[in-house]
């Protein structure tokens, strides 16, 4: 019994690991299809045309049903943060399989 149950074990192991695996080889390919959007909007960020741009929001020149969480000074700064911290984690685990 304890053979089977071994075998059992080990089967869910492989079956979690395959999953997650596939799922962040996806999120991997897509991560790295944005880099170029990331490069812009960290560009964007704290430039002459954003603070145009946040000046027209602040004065009420946009419109009301305009999309504009870019201009959110918070909104902004975390997602860049996060990819900031994605880019770590990355180069951490590139690190560490080299050893």
């Amino acid at each position: 019994m304890e053979q089977m149950e071994r075998i059992r074990r080990m089967e869910q192991l492989l079956d979690q690991v395959s999953v997650v695996v596939t799922e962040l080889s996806g999120a991997l390919e897509r991560y790295e299809e944005v880099q170029e959007a990331i490069a812009t909007l960290n560009e964007y960020y704290g430039s002459d045309e954003w603070k145009q741009d946040f000046a027209a929001d602040k004065a009420g020149l946009l419109p009301q049903d305009l999309k504009r969480g870019v201009l959110s000074e918070d909104g902004l700064w975390n997602v860049l943060a996060d990819c900031r911290e994605v880019e770590k984690k990355l180069s951490a685990q590139r690190k560490s399989s080299k050893t």
